[in-house]
């Protein structure tokens, strides 16, 4: 059995939206199991917050205007390609041609040598400075297990930490698992072999939900002679959420965060083509509404944050109840989760019941405006039910994100002229349109196996070494190119009809304001919740100021 403290960390580049779920999940959990454990989140450090700031900036100067798009969403692809090129360049030469690649690959512009060399500048600074905040942290915690959460945006950072901790103190037992093992690095897939090969600092991998295999990896019930763990180690054992204990931010400044974070549910009741929870949870299992509501009281009581965000993949399944629970409780408390256009989202009473209940904001997996590309992608919904959907929600005064993907196999231009209409329809009770380019992975998607016949590498085999996630694209239509030329135009469009898609908090500010304007029962503005002491409380004061038709349930499968 392990002794000594368990260190967890996060790595750089990961958005500081909310403290780790993941991490302070395995701490509660660990922590029941008498193991003594520590959190660590970079991200809201301002030090390697500039060095993104900075990067992106010359980013910005060299990307022109009409190319921009979604620049942070698809620009974080540049950044973490260029992190992981760095550490495993060979070649200058072919480093720095590969980062004038990147660049074309994804925005279709030239950069110059000028360019290329300032950010190559901030690339080093950046893992100067990890490599002296990461030593300095090694020694005063002194952990005999690190273990690393990994996303895609952080592997590049994880991977050279990892190499650091482990010729500093080879003894240390380095544990690694996290989202991207759903996806990018899906056990198998093309880009498995060659990471094995660059995680040799790595001692133990575990795929899927991580508490009970860590636990028992920790406890020594796992055979030691294996590098990976899966939940077939462990005859496919999952967390009862019912057990599940309360997160435990206690190490991580949950001040310097929008959101508080809890969660309902695992895995997802849907199986979107494009998508991943299922590949990644499992089987969907829920929690009761009431110790759903219990647990988050008892959050706002230790840490006084009254807005949330739910870290489920859809919050349809609890939604009624949950909000009913928190009004029978009478507590104040607001919180943001994913939702789908479902037959309960087209009737004005649920969305008013939702509001008093405290749901601020619906992320709302729209991806298309057509009919023939909805169906396309397995979504089971309808253009006439997501019009419904997004009118009860700001009726209600429900912040209304919508969460787009441009691109799709077999997305025609019409089909895409489609999506541009139905936003200028529903620019009025739209909060923010965030659209993304249609991401391939050859494992890991529900449909992963069906396009594998239709795709290529989009860089060489040469930056194969350098970049060890491999990008691949779909050679069908549209073509690449003209999928990002598309979410161009969509980001221009939606500026146009004034549709926001805020990134810093200033934008953010100002969408709730314009929110404020257009509906009469909008949520209190983020800001609202910044102010210390105040205590927000407008549940119970919305009205219903209009009634939304109602209509018959759209075509399609809205069971649970």
């Amino acid at each position: 059995m392990a002794t000594g403290k368990i260190l967890l960390v996060l790595f750089p580049f990961w958005t500081p939206l909310i403290p780790p779920m993941g991490l302070a999940v395995l701490k509660s959990f660990l922590q029941q199991h008498q193991f003594s454990v520590k959190t660590i989140d970079l991200n809201i450090e301002d030090s390697f917050k500039e060095i993104s700031r900075r990067y992106f900036k010359i980013l910005n100067e060299i990307v022109p205007a009409d190319k921009k798009g979604n620049f942070h969403n698809v620009g974080k692809d540049v950044l973490q390609n260029h992190l992981m090129a760095y550490s495993n360049y060979m070649d200058e030469q072919e480093y720095f041609a590969l980062v004038k690649l990147l660049i074309r690959g994804t925005f279709f512009c030239k950069a110059g040598d000028r360019a290329i060399s300032e950010l190559n500048r901030v690339t080093a600074d950046f893992y100067t400075l990890l490599r002296e905040y990461f030593i300095a942290l090694l020694e005063r915690e002194k952990p005999a297990v690190l273990g690393l959460s990994v996303y895609e945006g952080t592997l590049p950072a994880s991977l050279f930490a990892a190499k650091i901790a482990k010729e500093t103190y080879p003894d240390l037992q380095i544990v690694m698992g996290g989202g991207i093992f759903a996806e990018q690095l899906a056990k198998d897939s093309p880009n498995w072999e060659l990471f094995l090969k660059k995680a040799v600092h790595i001692d133990k991998i575990i795929i899927g939900e991580g508490e009970n295999l860590f636990l028992r990896l920790l406890q020594g019930e796992l055979p030691q002679r294996q590098k990976i763990y899966t939940l077939k180690d462990i005859d496919e054992q999952t967390l009862d959420l019912a057990d599940a204990p309360l997160p435990d931010f206690s190490d991580l400044q949950t001040d310097s965060y929008p959101y508080l974070a809890s969660y309902s549910s695992r895995s997802c009741p849907f199986q979107c083509k494009f998508c991943s929870e299922t590949v990644q949870w499992g089987k969907y299992r829920k929690k009761d509404v009431g110790q759903i509501a219990a647990e988050m009281l008892k959050l706002y009581e230790a840490y006084k944050g009254q807005l949330f965000l739910m870290c489920d993949s859809l919050l349809n399944p609890v939604i009624t109840g949950l909000a009913r629970e928190l009004i029978k409780e009478k507590a104040a408390l607001y919180w943001d989760g994913y939702l789908r256009a479902d037959k309960e989202t087209c009737d004005i009473e649920n969305t008013m019941l939702w509001r008093r209940g405290g749901f601020y904001r619906a992320r709302l997996g729209i991806e298309s405006g057509s009919q023939t590309v909805l169906d396309l992608m397995g979504k089971k919904i309808t253009p006439e039910g997501i019009k419904q959907a997004i009118a009860n929600l700001a009726g209600a005064g429900i912040k209304t994100t919508t969460y787009w993907v441009v691109g799709y196999p077999g997305e025609t231009e019409q089909a895409f002229r489609e999506t541009l209409d139905l936003i200028t329809e529903l620019r009025n009770e739209i909060y923010e349109a965030w659209c993304s380019p249609f991401y391939y992975y050859p494992s890991g998607q529900v449909n992963s196996a069906a396009w594998q016949d239709k795709c290529s590498l989009l860089y060489p085999s040469w930056t194969k070494e350098m970049l060890v996630l491999q990008t691949y694209v779909q050679d069908g239509e549209p073509s690449r190119e003209e999928s990002y030329r598309r979410m161009n135009r969509f980001v221009e469009h939606c500026a146009n009809l004034g549709v926001p898609n805020p990134f810093s908090l200033h934008e953010v500010y100002e969408a709730d304001e314009r929110w404020k304007k257009l509906q009469a029962n909008a949520v209190p503005s983020l800001v609202d919740f910044e102010k210390k002491g105040d205590y927000v409380d407008d549940n119970r004061n919305v009205s219903k100021r209009f009634l939304a038709q109602s209509t018959q349930a759209p075509d399609g499968d809205f069971a649970f």
